[in-house]
């Protein structure tokens, strides 16, 4: 039995690299690896083991990357460069759909499945590739892009012994040694390797190769020498406690400070081998017949990020720089269940200004903000309040979703449009494949993504009422080119649709129970499906009370409903609110929370839902809680920029959710922490 088949190391000599390359591409693989090129080390092809940076290493410092060279030839004498392997599984730019002559969205071509042998992957790296998966492949949706990639890949990893100025993987737990992921591992010693297989297919190379076992000495002496490397890390991070830290101190001073040195150039996030955001751009040829839809990698420090029609909810670089550390070190942990940072030390190296987030993480915990520890103490009590409910904890695919995660829109069709007010109108689609309409099931309180191609799509809330599941009903606002398009489109005119996504109002679980609707302006839309489905079923459920507020009598949605929901025979108390009216208006004056004066309710009974601009969500729920509704029983819908709404690009991140999976409607206690501050 040879060592390899006993699970024992085997002495790779150097010269036996070029023999592993060639058993590699005999096995129908394409090694990639690290070469010297522009004064650092990439990742690219290897056509010969010639090509690996024999003799070099790198020194790096915040701010500071510089290549030297060794007193030997050691060939992975250096630490890591710019790029990660996240470059070869999550790309920087694939098409994703196409469309040919009428309008009609065809998925892109899935790429080739082409057999990619990474050569010389660190341990820091190899975690950031299964967190990545985790990311893109490990929840209710899966993208089809990277999961093909990833699974033609195999990976042989290198044991780091000599640490960098900036790496920290010892603190997080990801090296220097490797521990799982890999096919096979090289420890570099005078000489040649160490190696050792951890699959069928690692061992079947080794065994190739014909190798002799290590000694127990050089063994011995490669795993002192990766152990003595993890103890000389350049940096250091201090985790115990470092989530629930950042999450209690999200108005610390660092943030001003650290903003003043950032220039938001999104450097820190290209480097980064487990930043998974993206955006989708959709382009048409000069003709006009074809369209194609681009994903890019894209970054939560662009100004643009989290901009909607209504603003821009990151608008500032503190905003920004406290969303991508709170979010790698700290929300990454909720919503995929460990770190998002592996401590390569790349943010650090590749920022231009040298920040350093193992000293931000070390300046907040040396001197929390006064009252951290009663933060703390809410955020535990939410949790406690939010164990028994589920609302908002995405677990699978939402049922009826046509979503196959391909961003690939069925077709529908407009059915009617008309206006509403000035610049809202509403719109009826039908699908048009029979299996899809079959398929299709949404629930109050989801949205659907719209699109044109060659035009772009957008998040738009579902209005109709759940019992005609048929044709399809969105109360759309004309703000933005999508939004105006849309509005241009006549009756039999085609359209693309991708949903239902996200969570819903718990309509069923409310019965027996009294509700109060709060509606601000366009915020009504979301909160119509549950008054369709109360009334279709008024006896099972008690006292229901609609709150209202619009700018103006002009800007007023359903004004044929609302009519009828004020009718006596409707069982619904209606009350209605304008900010600013002419002198014909006889009706309440003032924002919608001043209607509160004039209502009594019975709280422990009452289960209220709450939808419109931000500022106004804030001011009602302080007002229900002043009237006694338990925190649980209040629901809000948060808006954010939903581009993907699979949860893969990122811009609609909300401290630990992304609204667009695990939203847009949530519990209050899920959000109390959020809804408060600015910039979130």
């Amino acid at each position: 039995m040879t060592p390899t088949a006993q699970g024992g190391s085997v002495w790779l000599a150097r010269a036996d690299l070029a023999r592993l390359l060639d058993a590699l591409r005999s096995r129908g693989y394409r090694p990639l690896g690290p070469r010297l090129r522009d004064g650092v080390i990439v990742y690219d092809e290897l056509e010969s083991a010639e090509q690996l940076p024999a003799g070099w290493t790198d020194e790096q410092a915040p701010g500071h990357y510089r290549l030297r060279r060794r007193e030997d030839d050691r060939l992975f004498g250096f630490v890591v460069g710019p790029h990660s392997w996240k470059r070869f599984l999550h790309v920087p730019e694939v098409t994703l759909a196409a469309t040919a002559g009428g309008g009609r969205w065809q998925s892109a071509d899935s790429p080739a499945l082409e057999k990619l042998a990474f050569i010389g992957v660190r341990a820091c790296e190899m975690a950031a590739i299964r967190i990545q998966d985790r990311v893109l492949t490990g929840g209710p949706f899966v993208d089809p892009h990277y999961r093909t990639r990833r699974e033609s890949v195999l990976f042989v990893g290198v044991n780091c012994t000599e640490p960098g100025g900036t790496c920290f993987c010892a603190s997080m737990n990801t090296g220097p040694r490797h521990r799982e992921g890999h096919d096979l591992v090289l420890t570099e010693m005078a000489g040649g390797f160490v190696a050792q297989a951890a699959t069928p297919p690692g061992r079947e190379l080794l065994e190739q190769l014909g190798l002799s076992a290590a000694t127990s000495e050089v063994s011995s002496a490669a795993g002192e020498a990766v152990e003595a490397a993890a103890v000389r890390m350049g940096r250091k991070l201090a985790t115990d406690g470092l989530a629930m830290l950042l999450k209690t101190n999200l108005e610390h001073p660092f943030w001003d400070e650290v903003a003043a040195r950032c220039l938001s150039c999104a450097n820190c996030t290209m480097a980064c081998p487990t930043c998974f955001c993206s955006t989708v751009e959709e382009t048409s040829d000069l003709s006009g017949p074809t369209a194609s839809r681009v994903r890019k990698w894209d970054s939560c420090f662009n100004a643009d990020f989290a901009r909607v029609h209504g603003g821009n909810f990151r608008p500032a670089v503190r905003d920004r720089y406290r969303q991508w550390m709170t979010h790698k070190l700290s929300s990454w942990f909720d919503q995929f269940g460990t770190s998002g940072c592996v401590g390569c030390g790349r943010c650090i190296t590749w920022c231009p200004v040298g920040i350093d987030l193992t000293e931000g993480a070390a300046r907040i915990r040396q001197a929390p903000m006064q009252g951290h520890e009663e933060e703390e103490a809410k955020i535990r009590r939410g949790l406690e309040l939010l164990a028994p409910h589920s609302v908002g904890v995405s677990t699978a695919a939402p049922a009826g979703c046509l979503e196959d995660c391909s961003m690939v829109p069925a077709r529908a069709r407009v059915v009617s449009t008309g206006y509403d007010t000035a610049d809202t109108f509403t719109m009826r689609l039908e699908l048009e494949d029979q299996t899809a309409r079959g398929r299709y099931r949404f629930r109050p309180g989801q949205f659907n993504m719209l699109s044109l191609p060659g035009i772009g799509e957008c998040a738009i809330s579902i209005c109709s009422s759940p019992l005609n599941q048929v044709q399809i009903g969105h109360t759309v606002r004309a703000v933005g080119s999508v939004t105006r398009a849309l509005q241009a489109l006549k009756p039999g005119a085609a359209i693309g649709l991708r949903g239902p996504f996200g969570s819903s109002w718990p309509v069923e679980e409310c019965e027996d129970a009294d509700l109060i609707l709060v509606a601000g302006g366009i915020g009504l839309a979301p909160l119509r499906p549950v008054l369709c489905q109360v009334m279709a079923n008024r006896a099972s459920f008690g006292h229901v009370r609609l709150l209202y507020g619009a700018r103006s009598p002009e800007d007023m949605l359903y004004a044929r409903d609302l009519l009828a929901w004020s009718s006596d025979r409707a069982g619904l108390e209606v009350q209605v609110t304008v900010d600013t009216a002419g002198p014909d208006w006889t009706g309440h004056v003032g924002v919608v929370t001043t209607l509160f004066k004039h209502i009594t309710l019975q709280p422990q009974r009452t289960v209220a839902m709450v939808c419109g601009p931000e500022v106004m969500m804030r001011f009602t729920v302080r007002e229900l809680l002043r009237l006694g509704v338990p925190p649980v029983a209040i629901l809000v819908s948060m808006e954010r920029n939903m581009k993907c709404a699979v949860g893969f690009c990122g811009h609609c991140q909300y401290g630990p959710h992304f609204v667009c999976k695990d939203g847009p409607v949530f519990r209050y206690p899920q959000v109390e922490r959020t809804l408060w501050k600015e910039g979130i």
